[in-house]
């Protein structure tokens, strides 16, 4: 890197976006420390939309490369303020968090723990909001950036941020050192291009849609149901359909998950579509991968996740995104290796995320303030090479599953402790034994807890379902030692 950084410019105010304030206001050295927010409040993808409109949904939608989303408007609750703008996340009525609220929390604000141990999304947007107070002033909600570009300024190579002001429609333009990019990735759906889906779709219209825009099971009442996707969202939603749907609901999956080969009255299990019959077959049915056809589908939701799409960034060389599936060109999923001074903080998913971003944010925040140095910009090209070999160029490339994400913060805690220490230092703690039996035992952890019913908001930890620690007595003798 060249020229000092003074100004940095923080894309999102989600939970990346504020952990990547938080960190970087804590070197006590940038000049100016900006974070723009297109919605009205901190939280990110936590903001729940009762109305998502579904229509907007390309069938099928295999083109990461999408324009910026427009904003929906809510008058303020008062009608004195300005509206708000609304913008559609996956978030739906009766999700509950799939992490216990002691893996889930900002490690400096365990108030997260006061909540049932799976927390409901109202509860963590509360949580989420308060923990962004310390940065608010740092915010500038209701600002949408609609482009980023590397440019000249007076003789230093800079990112222009160009934002508008979604009440006023005003433009603005702004020179920064260095910018982080948080604004999450579950902007663009996946809807695959199936054989027969789009002669399908115009002939039974509004019977496809992507767990984005699902809500409430309401309007699946007493209808056949496939639910393809067994991620933990396409399994909460295919649970909460079942309550009202025909059953069996049929869950559509290509390859096992954490509730493969459970039995269940309400649910069969089936392989991938192969494809969508021809409407002139008259049965609107589909087609499976082992032959078996099922008539009279009256609803598919499609819970296939989301492509990586920045497009404030489409006119960076070399190309960000080509297929969706990955960020090109990233070092250790956080740095741009051709200009470094360009990051994404969350780009891994299968991640525990709110403590993920911790570890990332803290790394780049001393990077950024010349306590800490990169590799070469060929070591960091060597490590994505070493990436893709064992991962493959797609989509498992920020796959960070089976722990690897405990891994990955712990090296990023690490590697952030080689700074010279300093009094304001905000660092997270590394993983522990006792988080990584947790982590493992998410799935069963999480089924006890359903099994309460109503009664599960009063439980409070995994303890209380059974589940204890087995290395609890050596660490407490440990701790008792020290």
């Amino acid at each position: 890197m060249s020229h000092r950084i003074h100004r940095v410019a923080v894309i999102g105010a989600g939970p990346a976006g504020v952990a990547t304030a938080k960190h970087l206001l804590a070197e006590k050295i940038f000049e100016t420390i900006d974070v723009f927010e297109q919605q009205a409040s901190t939280g990110g993808v936590w903001n729940y939309a009762s109305h998502a409109p579904a229509n907007e949904l390309s069938i099928p939608q295999v083109n990461p490369h999408q324009p910026l989303e427009e904003p929906k408007w809510a008058d303020s609750p008062d009608g004195r303020q300005h509206p708000k703008a609304i913008f559609v996340t996956p978030m739906y009525d009766r999700l509950e968090s799939n992490i216990p609220n002691y893996l889930m929390r900002h490690s400096d604000d365990p108030t997260l723990e006061e909540q049932p141990l799976f927390a409901g999304h109202q509860s963590v947007l509360q949580y989420l909001n308060r923990y962004a107070e310390e940065v608010r002033h740092l915010i500038r909600f209701h600002t949408q950036v609609y482009d980023i570009r590397r440019e000249d300024n007076n003789g230093q190579d800079r990112w222009l941020v160009c934002t508008k002001d979604l009440v006023s429609d005003k433009a603005s333009e702004r020179y920064y050192d260095a910018v982080a990019v948080a604004s999450g990735h579950h902007y663009v759906p996946i809807l695959p291009d199936i054989v027969g889906i789009r002669a399908w779709n115009q002939a039974y219209p509004n019977v496809i849609s992507h767990s984005k825009y699902y809500r409430t099971p309401d309007s699946f009442k007493d209808k056949k149901v496939v639910v393809v996707g067994n991620s933990a969202s396409g399994l909460d939603i295919a649970a909460q359909i079942s309550r009202v749907s025909k059953h069996p609901l049929l869950n559509s999956k290509r390859s096992g998950g954490p509730e493969s080969g459970r039995k269940n009255d309400w649910k069969e299990e089936m392989p991938e579509i192969a494809e969508f019959l021809p409407p002139s077959h008259a049965c609107q049915g589909v087609r499976f991968a082992d032959g078996q056809v099922v008539s009279d589908v009256e609803a598919i939701v499609f819970c296939t996740g989301y492509y990586y799409s920045f497009p404030f960034l489409s006119s960076l060389e070399p190309p960000l995104i080509v297929t969706g599936e990955r960020v090109e060109n990233t070092y250790e999923h956080l740095f741009w290796t051709p200009h470094p001074r360009l990051a994404f903080v969350g780009l891994p998913f299968k991640i525990i995320p709110f403590r993920t971003c911790e570890g990332q944010a803290t790394v780049l925040a001393r990077i950024w303030s010349g306590r800490l140095a990169l590799p070469s910009e060929s070591d960091m090209e060597t490590w994505e090479g070493t990436r893709i070999a064992s991962r493959g160029a797609g989509k498992k490339f920020h796959e960070l599953g089976g722990g690897e994400d405990f891994r990955y913060h712990n090296e990023m805690v690490e590697w952030a402790l080689q700074a010279q220490p300093r009094d304001t230092d905000r660092i997270p703690p590394m993983w522990s034994k006792r988080d990584e039996w947790v982590r493992i035992n998410i799935p069963a952890i999480k089924r006890a807890f359903a099994d309460k019913g109503e009664g599960r908001h009063r439980i409070r930890s995994e303890d209380e379902l059974g589940f204890e620690y087995p290395g609890l007595v050596a660490e407490e003798a440990r701790r008792n030692k020290d």
